[in-house]
């Protein structure tokens, strides 16, 4: 870790924070049978993948994954997701990523599913920055940092060092 990095969460901070986020998911979809977990990529995806191991362990929820690729740089750029619309359409879906920086990324994300009707839609972070650019939030958050807006979060699930700094 460089001087200028700040150490956030470890492996064992990270993982509990996602099993919250997990129980949290599980208590307003009690009602369901199965619920979507669509992770933006790279990081959300990596996270939705957690939770659905978390989700799996603790509950009979059908966990459906759903990759959504969104050109960060360019947002209006069309969406891809792994799942075809009619595989979400009136379903549960918590719409899945790793940092909540300005919403933009949410935002354009929330944007794409609400083209077709859905039964419920929430989002999940690990870490919300508060922000804004956009009028998104976080329903599910492992931990709120209030940063200067030159700084940056940076999350690290690779195998065996799961972290997050602030750079």
């Amino acid at each position: 870790m460089n001087k200028s990095e700040v150490f956030i969460l470890d492996h064992i901070q990270i993982s509990h924070k996602i099993k919250r986020i997990a129980y949290q998911i599980y208590e307003s979809n009690v009602e369901e049978d199965r619920i979507v977990l669509a992770g933006i990529l790279k990081n959300g995806f990596e996270l939705a993948k957690k939770l659905k191991d978390d989700l799996e362990r603790i509950s009979d929820l059908e966990i459906e994954l759903c990759e959504v690729k969104i050109n960060k740089k360019n947002p209006l750029d069309e969406i891809e997701t792994s799942l075809p619309s009619s595989e979400y359409e009136n379903r549960s879906i918590i719409l899945v990523d790793d940092v909540l920086n300005s919403g933009t990324t949410l935002i354009y994300g929330v944007r794409h599913f609400l083209k077709v009707p859905l039964k419920q839609f929430r989002t999940a972070v690990l870490v919300d920055r508060s922000h804004k650019k956009y009028p998104v939030k976080a329903d599910f958050k492992g931990i709120s940092l209030s940063t200067s807006l030159n700084e940056t979060v940076k999350v690290d699930f690779t195998e065996g060092r799961n972290r997050v700094e602030l750079i």
